[in-house]
């Protein structure tokens, strides 16, 4: 077995499942899998494109449920700190962008500038096309911009960069307005889930938005991360 491929029994145990709830959901559409030798076979990288659509960013029960799969799989019990990839140089209050390609481009060079990211105008490209795939804009007025998958030429570790525009400008195909953007430039798969649902997990929490969309400079923001953290470490 390739250690980039599940086969049930493989994807039963990382997904804390048992191999017929597997079947049945790969019978159903419901995991995405292909039919090898008359069993079923799930690539790594698809799986975790699977899971990172089932992060949301207000349903707090999906994400336990996904927090709990990646704790078991990476073998650890403690969420990552966002604080810890989010430091004052990558953040940008506020951000000098006012189309949804300067945003792209705007995001990626402050991401470079903490040293993690050597090349942000390919990165800005994998963001494209990311976008082009299906928008990352929220209800909330928050984009969490990522490539389709993770840049390991061009990173040295993962770094997420914060920017917040002074006027919201539309970023999807609906129109819809946003004004706060993450950018997750993960180094691996696994990581991003992990960062991607701690983010989420983040932004269901009544206070962290006001405080970002009020923050006057970097350092705010970035205070206004520590204490959402520390306040959902807590529960």
């Amino acid at each position: 077995m390739s250690e980039e491929n599940f086969d049930v029994a493989g994807l039963a145990a990382y997904l804390h499942l048992t191999p017929d709830q597997v079947n049945k959901m790969a019978q159903r559409g419901r995991l995405p899998g292909r039919r090898v030798s008359g069993g079923w076979i799930f690539s790594e990288a698809e799986v975790h494109h699977w899971l990172e659509q089932q992060i949301g960013a207000s349903d707090l029960e999906q994400l336990d449920k996904v927090d709990a799969v990646l704790s078991r799989a990476d073998n650890i019990d403690n969420d990552i700190a966002i604080a810890s990839f989010c430091s004052l140089d990558v953040i940008e209050v506020p951000l000098q962008a006012r189309t949804k390609g300067s945003v792209i481009r705007s995001m990626s060079a402050l991401a470079a500038r903490g040293g993690m990211l050597w090349d942000p105008a390919a990165m800005a490209e994998a963001v494209k096309a990311r976008e082009e795939l299906h928008p990352t804009a929220l209800d909330c007025g928050v984009a969490l911009l990522h490539p389709r998958r993770p840049q390991t030429s061009i990173l040295a570790d993962s770094v997420v960069a914060l920017g917040r525009t002074s006027q919201p400008l539309p970023f999807s195909d609906t129109g819809q307005l946003t004004d706060v953007f993450f950018l997750l430039a993960s180094y691996d798969d696994r990581v991003h889930l992990r960062i991607l649902s701690r983010i989420s997990r983040m932004l269901t929490d009544e206070i962290f938005l006001g405080q970002l969309r009020e923050a006057p400079d970097a350092a705010s923001a970035r205070q206004a991360i520590l204490d959402v953290e520390e306040r959902i470490d807590e529960v």
